[in-house]
């Protein structure tokens, strides 16, 4: 059994607007192995993306704690946090938030500027990500001239370019035709099967969560 990862304790999350309290979680507790790939599924407003968010350091939970390879994000301030972000996650979303006016290598490039390496350390970790999602030729393409499934392929080679900790993926085929998905699937097995990615993904489509190792179930808040 591997060795737990993530670790979320009690957690709940509402939003106030105005004077009323709208709970999104109540009081989940979860534990996370290292190296799992894990589908939360559910009805729209379930909370599947605040849980996702939570776990990310996005957003922090009204009460509860989650704890990711030994450290506490619901305890970190707003900078620590979003230097936390930056080393230990990788983000996936539905529409791939690629620059049009950067080539899938710079796009790629973009989370590693934060880090001290040289430019040219910079490039070749890029490019090794694109070979990685298999695009080592479209690598000096524009978002524009590359189809939705390799646009995607382009945003989680910049999601794994740090080697973060985690991948989140908020559904991640859900702008693709059927071919696309399958590939972009495929690829996420593989990043967690050969290089251990633990994958938290969001989803709503039955055949995206039967490539997770795990799925669970979020309704009103609560885990099923």
């Amino acid at each position: 059994m591997a060795a737990a990862l993530i670790e979320i304790r009690n957690v709940s999350k509402s939003y106030h607007r105005d004077t009323l309290e709208i709970p999104v979680l109540r009081d989940i507790s979860l534990t996370i192995p290292e190296g799992d790939f894990i589908a939360f599924m559910g009805p729209s407003g379930s909370g599947k993306t605040t849980l996702l968010n939570l776990i990310a350091g996005i957003d922090k939970p009204n009460q509860g704690r989650i704890i990711v390879a030994g450290t506490d994000v619901t305890a970190l301030d707003e900078t620590d946090l979003a230097r936390w972000r930056a080393r230990h996650v990788g983000f996936i979303f539905q529409f791939y938030n690629l620059i049009p006016v950067l080539t899938a290598l710079e796009n790629v490039e973009l989370p590693l500027l934060l880090t001290p390496l040289a430019k040219r350390e910079r490039r070749d970790h890029a490019e090794t990500a694109l070979k990685i999602v298999g695009l080592a030729d479209r690598m000096h393409h524009y978002p524009r001239q590359l189809s939705g499934g390799q646009e995607q392929r382009v945003a989680i080679a910049r999601a794994v370019v740090t080697d973060p900790t985690i991948l989140v993926a908020d559904e991640p085929t859900g702008d693709l035709d059927k071919t696309s998905a399958e590939e972009v699937l495929g690829l996420m097995e593989r990043l967690n099967q050969e290089l251990r990615k633990t994958i938290l993904m969001v989803t709503h489509d039955p055949r995206a969560a039967e490539r997770a190792r795990s799925i669970r179930h979020l309704e009103k808040g609560e885990l099923a």
